[in-house]
């Protein structure tokens, strides 16, 4: 038998449905890889005890399988609740805390039979594309280990890279599933906003810009995930249904925009957008037409619109962290600036950024009644050194936020539109870079199916796993 976490986590699902593979053996194999692997790249934390790990892998082989996922070995990313282990969110706030219960898309990966085996590394509370933190340390990029991954699921975009999961679960506010992905060679998902639930708790109206999604190796692996992780929640005001995740025959007679610099406004790095340019010619082969267009919305009213709501979720989420004199020295300072840029807009700023939002919004309808789907890059800049905190400058353009340089990504998660990470292959530099679809609201299904196409013609997660 060739190396079973090489294989995707659909055929290991049905090599153990079938039989032929047990789950016991698929743990042992995980947990082998994980031993291997991890301690040079710091991807999975929290790690159950192995004996516990093997009973329970053992056990699912003696029970008739629960669900698509049955047997398959799953890490959590560290921002969300599984319980019985650690929810650190990557912050001495929070560095002993230990879930009483899985957060709602947890739950639902365990009721399809996936067997959580720990955590996945994480900025401290998901903050800037830069997988480090002070509980747990730095995660390095797969292919160049002095290199970062990417955030905030770069310890699970990296257990994927190395063949440590064939699944990990994720989350998106400004390019979580996309950015880390693209640095590490695999596929991210960003859901249409509502189609992935977040756990029903606190408030559920006013902040919709990040989304749970799922991470993987092939877009029909995305697919399996989403199936289990999708779905509406009666106690969530905006649940959406999954949608048809047939992935045949999905990109003849498409249309896609190509983006590129946004007219200009986005400076990217040497390299990335030639390459990118290439994955589209690539994808162009199996039937779309790819065309280059003009920026459709102005650059510096998408930003003060995203930064606006962002800083006022972030006042809202961890401002009572900054008040409670337990906690206010334990947060970093990007944490710090967040709640403070937040805590200074008044109530008819939030309104005027709203607006703008919605605007955006339909203007993104209309692009849609031509297009099938948008293109950028998901990055600006090549994977940078760990030790840096974020770059301070792209291309000879200073970055005036530790997030200005991921600007890329505000188009799809203003909107809260779908957006598929897809590898764009490797630049000179000898590192991955990643392209992004990005579609209508609900359109989930036919970004998938594009993807899909793209894989077959690419597959370059198989051509190129990072087994260091």
């Amino acid at each position: 038998m060739d190396d079973i976490l090489t294989w995707q986590a659909r055929a290991q699902a049905a090599a153990i449905a079938a039989g032929e593979v047990s789950a016991e053996a698929l743990m042992q194999a995980t947990l082998a890889r994980i031993a291997e692997v991890n301690p040079r790249l710091n991807a999975v934390v929290s790690l159950q005890d192995e004996g516990v790990l093997l009973a329970e892998a053992k056990a699912a082989d003696n029970r008739t399988p629960e669900g698509p996922l049955h047997g398959l070995p799953i890490a959590i990313k560290d921002l969300a609740d599984a319980k019985g282990l650690p929810t650190s969110h990557g912050s001495p706030a929070f560095a002993e805390q230990v879930a009483a219960r899985d957060s709602l898309h947890v739950a639902r990966l365990r009721a399809a039979g996936a067997i959580v085996i720990g955590k996945t590394n994480t900025p401290e509370f998901g903050l800037g594309s830069h997988t480090y933190n002070p509980v747990h340390g730095v995660t390095c990029n797969p292919y160049d280990k002095a290199r970062t991954c990417g955030g905030s699921s770069g310890g699970a975009a990296v257990a994927l890279a190395t063949g440590m999961l064939s699944i990990a679960d994720g989350s998106d506010m400004m390019g979580s599933l996309r950015n880390p992905a693209g640095w590490c060679n695999v596929y991210g998902h960003r859901p249409t906003w509502g189609m992935v639930p977040a756990t029903p708790e606190g408030e559920s109206f006013l902040h919709p810009i990040s989304t749970n999604g799922p991470m993987a190796r092939s877009p029909g692996d995305l697919a399996l995930l989403l199936g289990v992780m999708g779905g509406p929640e009666v106690r969530q005001p905006y649940g959406r249904a999954v949608p048809d995740l047939d992935l045949r025959g999905g990109a003849k007679g498409a249309r896609i925009a190509w983006l590129a610099d946004w007219g200009g406004a986005f400076p990217y790095e040497e390299g990335i957008a030639p390459l990118c340019e290439a994955a589209l010619a690539v994808l162009a082969e199996q039937g779309p037409e790819v065309e280059p267009i003009s920026p459709p919305f102005d650059r510096d009213l998408l930003w003060h619109s995203w930064s606006t709501l962002r800083s006022w979720a972030m006042a809202a989420q961890l401002g009572p962290l900054l008040d409670a004199p337990e906690t206010r020295d334990k947060l970093k300072p990007e944490a710090v600036w967040e709640i403070e840029q937040g805590r200074k807009l008044s109530a008819l700023e939030v309104h005027k950024a709203s607006e703008i939002r919605s605007e955006w919004f339909r203007v993104a309808v209309g692009l849609f009644e031509t297009y099938d789907a948008l293109a950028l890059p998901t990055a600006q800049v090549w994977p940078f050194p760990v030790e840096w905190e974020w770059p301070r400058e792209v291309a000879g353009h200073a970055m005036d936020s530790y997030h200005r340089w991921m600007e890329v990504m505000v188009p799809a998660s203003l909107a809260g539109l779908p957006a598929i990470a897809m590898p764009a292959g490797f630049g000179e530099c000898g590192l991955p870079m990643g392209v992004q679809l990005i579609g209508p609201r609900g359109g989930d299904g036919r970004l998938l199916r594009l993807a899909q196409a793209y894989h077959e013609l690419t597959d370059w997660p198989g051509q190129r796993l990072a087994i260091t």
